[in-house]
């Protein structure tokens, strides 16, 4: 047997081992499995429309002058250069 002969003959058995070897992993991803539940939505899923706004504009004027009141109460009084690096935090 020449070179060429046992490069075809090697050639062949590889081909034929890795056939065998790969069937049972094209076979086991070609079954129809259940779906992973990993409790979350699906991206596509989106939540029912809301009948009711989550805040009214009244309350959300509201939040915002709270917000806004608190916001000013901890914002240090005399604000320089120097001093709002040292700043210490004013406690509620």
């Amino acid at each position: 047997m020449s070179n060429d002969g046992r490069f075809t003959a090697l050639a062949a058995s590889a081909i034929l081992l890795a056939v065998i070897a790969l069937a049972p992993l094209r076979t086991r991803a070609e079954e129809a499995g259940h779906p992973k539940a990993t409790g979350y939505p699906a991206v596509e899923d989106l939540p029912p429309m809301r009948e009711n706004p989550a805040m009214t504009p009244d309350e959300q004027l509201k939040l915002k002058k709270e917000l806004s009141a608190t916001r000013d109460r901890q914002a240090p009084k005399n604000k320089t250069k120097g001093d709002a690096a040292h700043a210490e935090p004013v406690k509620p």
